[in-house]
């Protein structure tokens, strides 16, 4: 990553035109191609930028702008479009680069995968008597979150979502539908499970004989105690 603090002046041109006037702003050219513009200010939005696949060059000024102060004349083409960005550099008052290599990307915590770990680690969290069959249970239209056992000896399909919405409720609509035909599962039960709901997602569920659960993410993770709260 290319950083550079310089006073500049940005011209964009294509689908629309834009200009940025004179001033100090922080220019940040990425291995990916893409250069963005920052002020001291905005938070992470950028005032403008160009997005990749794009070309970067380092051209000379012409004399006129070379007579008006301008030292680096920066023009990034996008591939696609032909939009242009062009950045006049009048003065550089810092410059640096950094190899920063391949970023993992961001991995969020609570996110469905981990709630799939800790109600299949804690699947007694549906009630008394459930026990684990499997997580990712397959089937001809895609994976189950878990299969499991109720206090009975019956299938149960638990659907897991991190914000319960009613396209999760079809999603284990469909899942219920195929398992039933199954002479070795039938009949299967539906456990709708998320650490919000909403109130559409839940009536929705209910009238289908779905039942909703919702997880407690701290208390899961043995963070909470529900039991010695005072409200």
């Amino acid at each position: 990553m290319r950083l550079v603090i310089a006073r500049c002046s940005v011209d964009y041109a294509g689908r629309l035109s834009a200009h940025l006037p004179l001033a100090t702003r922080l220019l940040m050219l990425k291995a990916d191609g893409s250069l963005l513009v920052h002020s001291d200010g905005g938070s992470y939005k950028p005032l403008n930028w160009m997005s990749p696949p794009c070309t970067f060059k380092e051209v000379e000024p012409a004399p006129t702008e070379v007579s008006a102060g301008v030292q680096q004349l920066w023009r990034v083409t996008h591939a696609k479009s032909d939009d242009q960005l062009v950045v006049s550099i009048y003065d550089i008052l810092h410059e640096s680069n950094h190899e920063l290599g391949v970023d993992p990307g961001l991995v969020k915590d609570g996110v469905e995968a981990h709630l799939q770990k800790l109600l299949a680690e804690h699947i007694e969290t549906l009630g008394e008597g459930h026990s684990l069959v499997r997580r990712e249970y397959m089937t001809a239209i895609g994976p189950v979150d878990i299969l499991a056992k109720g206090p009975d000896g019956g299938s149960v399909a638990i659907e897991i979502k991190r914000r319960g919405e009613i396209d999760g409720v079809e999603q284990l609509t469909r899942y219920l539908e195929l398992m039933n035909r199954d002479p070795l599962l039938a009949p299967v039960r539906g456990v709708y499970a998320a650490q919000e709901i909403k109130p559409q997602a839940r009536v929705l569920a209910e009238d289908r004989g779905i039942r909703c659960v919702i997880l407690d993410y701290d208390a899961m993770r043995g963070l909470d105690d529900p039991g010695s709260r005072l409200f």
